[in-house]
């Protein structure tokens, strides 16, 4: 039996052998802790459209794993992703509501800005997650939130240790980071949220001013608003970093599709879609069951916690044709990168829009580029993608 708590050497750096054996032989698994893989499409696509047999509530999972009323507890039973109406309903209403096209037209320039300040910046020989993947949102999000730019360089390590949380196993050293981490950061949104109290921002062009002052049904209760930041910068740090080093490794390991982008920019969207599915920044996400359901003729018990394979799915055979093949030109390509339901992610939308700007501009930039073999794996079960991918630059505009 795989034990996702426990995985084979390798699997890391390389679970795609594993998902397609699981697509084939055990398309639903039983784990030793009482949990279940689940790895089809279809049955993801419709556990995440069912908030009735199926919800986002982790609390009776992550008490046990953090410690109830541990910081790490705190923040993830109150964050938008673990949550369930209405508290998920208030906050996403909030947040969609500061991500319309228009507001992600106006970020766009900046967001251009940023991407060619790096590669102006950029050395010779640069690691492509350090010195651009993994800063571009960050100053993004720290734009969302009208964070001072002096203030920002913590952003990444605390998201990085909140996250890391979230793996199926953790060491006593991990625990105690994400605990940390956590104390950190609301200390200093704590004082942030002060500050903007007392002057507030734009509510077209700061969530964090929107956040404060609520909806309709009124206020976030402070650990609400507090929480859900935090949120903000997690979800759109490590998955888009990912979505940026995965799309420039793949197009470097793939010089044909390379080549069909450099020659057409008009695939850039197609090609960042393709990315989202054969290289998903996400690779897990987790429901637990509120009855006895019947999956893919397994019986599974209420109260139990469902790992949704999203990394498998975005490769079943039955959706996707040649599924292991990265094809810039894929359509359609219905994948579940960015989940799907009412909980589908909030700024998929600002995400695209980020790895659509940052790896055109890049290509455009440096379309020799060449990455060295010593790229290190990002070290994540749930999260895929690098965390140093070292390369060597050649100045040749397109």
């Amino acid at each position: 039996m795989f034990d996702l708590a426990n995985p084979p050497a390798g699997f890391i750096e390389n679970p795609f052998p594993h998902y397609d054996d699981w697509l084939q032989n055990s398309p639903v698994m039983a784990q030793p802790d009482g949990s279940y893989l689940v790895t089809k499409h279809a049955d993801l696509n419709a556990i995440y459209r069912d908030t009735t047999l199926y919800i986002s509530d982790k609390k009776q999972a992550f008490a046990p794993k953090f410690g109830e009323g541990s910081p790490l507890f705190e923040h993830h039973t109150t964050s938008l992703v673990f949550n369930d109406p209405p508290l998920h309903t208030r906050v996403r209403r909030i947040m969609t509501s500061a991500l319309t096209p228009r507001a992600l037209a106006r970020m766009e320039p900046g967001l251009i800005a940023t991407v060619d300040r790096l590669l102006d910046d950029m050395p010779h020989a640069p690691d492509l997650i350090e010195d651009f993947a993994s800063t571009i949102p960050i100053q993004i999000i720290g734009n969302l939130l009208d964070i001072p730019m002096s203030e920002r360089a913590p952003l990444r390590d605390w998201s990085l240790a909140i996250l890391g949380a979230l793996e199926p196993t953790l060491t006593p050293e991990q625990l105690s980071l994400g605990h940390r981490a956590v104390s950190e950061f609301k200390s200093y949104l704590q004082d942030l949220i002060a500050r903007r109290r007392a002057v507030p921002g734009d509510p077209d062009t700061d969530v964090l001013t929107r956040l404060i002052a609520g909806d309709t049904e009124g206020q976030l209760t402070e650990i609400e608003l507090i929480q859900n930041c935090i949120f903000i910068l997690n979800a759109g740090h490590e998955t888009t970093t990912n979505l940026i080093g995965n799309g420039l490794a793949l197009l470097h390991d793939h010089p044909d599709q390379k080549s069909r982008l450099l020659n057409d920019f008009t695939l850039i969207d197609t090609c960042v879609e393709e990315v989202l599915r054969l290289r998903s920044p996400n690779q897990f996400g987790n429901r637990e069951t509120t009855a006895a359901v019947t999956i893919g003729g397994c019986e599974i018990p209420p109260r139990t916690n469902l790992h949704l394979c999203i990394g498998a799915a975005n490769r079943d055979p039955e959706v996707f044709d040649n599924p292991s093949e990265f094809d810039i030109t894929r359509h359609p390509n219905r994948h579940l990168a960015f989940a799907g339901g009412p909980h589908v992610c909030v700024g998929l939308t600002l995400a695209r829009m980020e790895g659509r700007i940052a790896i055109e501009r890049f290509l455009r930039r440096y379309p020799e580029y060449s990455l060295s073999d010593k790229r290190v794996a990002g070290g994540r079960i749930r999260f895929h993608g690098y965390s140093a991918l070292p390369a060597q630059l050649v100045a040749g505009e397109v």
